[in-house]
């Protein structure tokens, strides 16, 4: 094994690498890169070929095209309202391309040069019978290379950016990197591993990916890596399902048939099959010897409340407290109402809210909750707070539980001698990646809704005819109903041109609907601010609701049936559901209208698409995962398992499975890792995951 000083090259901050320091280590930081090892495994993710015979003549429209040509010419346009239109035409000899730009500066004009060589890549379009990209990605090749490296090179690396890193920057400090330490550069897998798969040794493998002259060989180079970082991380989670398996410290709860038998005779509805189902699984887990562990999944609206209410009254019906935590004092008080009209004929279940702040109100709930006067307790945070003791939780169930850290959810399940957990989330999963990311959790699917709920119409229009969609939802507002409109930004911006939900706001309530009452909500405001809007919003005091991302996860407001999304081309598909399942949950016909704004991408046209397709949040979810790859899924890095660099979760489904049944196999025959053989498995593991694996072990 290497030495440890030379190990810790590799793992040093990467403000340390020579030519980074401090101001570009905060840069490089936004791209996941903290460390020598990370700029090592930050791979291209494409290249150029110089000496590529990619021909325009080759292009299709509507599809996505690279090639390497010569500027032909250069022409800079005035438009109307002080706006600037930047035209460059490109040629391979025979054909003309023709590149758009609306934003941009003038150091950007300055690069271009005719006779210049030019890569090109981006999405085709048609503009009077000539192929265009607007908004193209581009590298004018030769700046800055001469007497480098790079220079001689036929094939360059394509790098990931972020503003203040130029490409010739990123290439430099790669190769100063691999000349400085490549010698350090450890295997971490196994022999046996490395010969069952075929795999290049990481030696030459993590070089091949920055420096190769042959880009055809990539691919299958990739394959270990995405193998790697999923066998890793089924490694961890087969030792903590392990873990927990073995450990017999459940309740072994009896179903009474007391409170749920009176709750279920109450419903004037019928569960679905899928709830039925659901609910069995529940109860066979808290009927066990072992502590319940499992995640709770079902699109907006498919009924996860009653499901809930059900496990909380077999503890309740055992003579343990029920503890559900959500996200926002809002959502507290929206189960705290839906909770109590469910139980009205129930007097003896006590049902408490705890709120954040300081009062004496919250004193005397805190003391109800220790003494065990209160049966359900419903609350945000302030449940992890210190001075909050239960008398006797049996239950935890957290809800919309990838909005909390994964510190906050195990700080939580401690606070009582191991009760049952149940995790909700209406953000649907995917089974592969449920899989991945909740291997060591039982998993329940909700996938059917309930009878009669209406599929909400979704359009999508270009952004010239945001008047016509905002005259034709007053008739809607005409009839009594309320609208929401999403914007991607609080105020205007001098970086990005987008429209700003202060300027809408503006707008709107002084010209197109100045007749109603129109609020402004957004995440800046304090949440006594925000609570009173939505609690005015869900009253029907206002009647259009122009807000941020801030009500992607809110109250329930049946009269609310359109939702306007400006600069839908900017979410992601799980938002963008999201963000519709805010309408649709009365009685009337509901819309959703995505606005969107030049140039759209391919796949924000598919995005689009699939919106306006379906309903169906698990497709939905699919999709997206299919479109924009694994990365941070859920919009949050905060769920203890690391974000995933190189494995895509839908392209790599066959390696998934493969990862896990090898990762419990070892963890069945090695618990420990302590065979000679998996001694690097060790090693890597204990070094990078130990950590992560105690956040596991409740």
């Amino acid at each position: 094994m290497t030495d440890k000083k030379k190990w810790n090259h590799l793992k040093s901050e990467i403000k340390f690498l020579k030519g980074v320091g401090e101001h570009r280590a905060k840069l490089l930081n936004k791209l996941g890169i903290f460390t020598i090892n990370d700029l090592m495994e930050f791979f291209p993710r494409d290249y150029i070929n110089r000496q590529a015979s990619t021909k325009i003549s080759s292009l299709r429209y509507n599809e996505n095209f690279s090639f390497v040509g010569v500027i032909v010419s250069i022409e800079k346009r005035n438009l109307s309202r002080g706006k600037t239109q930047l035209n460059v035409v490109v040629s391979d000899g025979d054909d003309y391309l023709f590149l758009t730009w609306f934003r941009f500066g003038n150091w950007f004009v300055k690069q271009f040069e005719t006779g210049k060589q030019i890569w090109v890549s981006g999405f085709v379009t048609e503009f009077k019978s000539n192929p265009q990209i607007i908004h193209p990605e581009i590298e004018v090749l030769g700046e800055d290379e001469k007497q480098s490296f790079w220079h001689s090179r036929n094939v360059l690396p394509v790098y990931s950016l972020t503003e203040g890193i130029s490409m010739n920057v990123m290439r430099n400090l790669i190769m100063k990197a691999f000349e400085l330490y490549s010698k350090e550069i450890e295997e971490t897998l196994p022999e046996y591993i490395i010969k069952k798969f075929g795999f290049e040794p990481r030696y030459s493998s993590i070089q091949k990916m920055h420096f190769t002259q042959h880009p055809q060989e990539v691919s299958k180079l990739k394959v270990r890596y995405a193998f790697e970082e999923l066998f890793y991380t089924q490694l961890m989670l087969a030792r903590s399902r392990k873990h927990h398996n073995q450990k017999k410290n459940g309740h072994n709860f009896v179903l009474k048939k007391t409170y749920t038998s009176i709750l279920k005779d109450s419903l004037s509805f019928d569960l679905t099959s899928a709830q039925k189902r659901v609910i069995r699984e529940i109860v066979t887990d808290m009927n066990s010897e072992r502590q319940m562990n499992r995640l709770l999944q079902g699109d907006v609206g498919s009924g996860k409340t009653i499901v809930t209410v059900f496990a909380m009254l077999l503890a309740c019906e055992n003579g343990y407290q029920a503890v559900i935590m959500v996200p926002t004092e809002i959502l507290a008080e929206q189960h705290y109402y839906s909770i109590n009209a469910l139980l009205q004929n129930q007097p003896d279940i006590k049902i408490g809210l705890l709120k954040g702040g300081v009062s004496k109100a919250k004193k005397e709930m805190k003391e109800k909750i220790r003494q065990g006067d209160i049966n359900i307790i419903i609350g945000t945070h302030a449940l992890i707070q210190k001075d909050v003791i239960f008398h006797k939780a049996g239950l935890i169930v957290i809800d919309e539980q990838h909005r909390f850290g994964v510190e906050q959810r195990a700080e939580l399940s401690r606070k009582n001698k191991n009760p049952d957990l149940l995790y909700l989330s209406a953000t649907p999963i995917p089974r592969s990646l449920a899989l991945t990311v909740y291997g060591d959790l039982e998993v329940s699917i909700i996938d059917e809704m309930p009878p009669g709920r209406k599929p909400i119409k979704t359009l999508w229009h270009n952004s010239e005819k945001s008047k016509i969609v905002y005259e034709k939802v007053l008739e809607q507002l005409k009839t009594g109903s309320q609208i929401y409109i999403v914007c991607p930004l609080i105020e205007e911006s001098e970086k990005i041109d987008l429209l700003d939900a202060e300027s809408l706001f503006q707008m709107l309530s002084t010209k197109v609907y100045s007749d109603y009452n129109v609020a402004l909500l957004h995440g800046r405001m304090k949440t006594k601010e925000k609570d009173e809007i939505m609690e005015n919003f869900k009253d029907g005091k206002i009647d259009v609701l122009v807000s941020t991302t801030v009500i992607e996860v809110g109250i329930d407001v049946p009269n609310a049936t359109v939702m306007i999304i400006q600069h839908a081309e900017r979410f992601g598909l799980s938002q963008l559901h999201q963000l519709r399942g805010r309408v649709g949950r009365g009685a009337e016909k509901s819309y959703c209208y995505l606005i969107v704004y030049p140039p759209i991408s391919a796949d924000g046209r598919e995005r689009l698409n699939i919106m306006v397709e379906t309903n169906d949040g698990f497709k939905i979810a699919e999709k997206d995962l299919e479109i924009r790859g694994p990365g941070d899924f859920f919009g949050t890095a905060q769920s203890g398992l690391p974000i995933m660099k190189h494995a895509n979760l839908v392209r790599d489904q066959e390696l998934l499975q493969q990862a896990r049944i090898l990762a419990q196999e070892i963890i069945e025959q090695d618990f420990s890792l302590k065979s000679e053989k998996n001694q690097i498995l060790a090693e890597t593991y204990f070094d990078t995951f130990l950590e992560k694996e105690k956040l596991f072990d409740y």
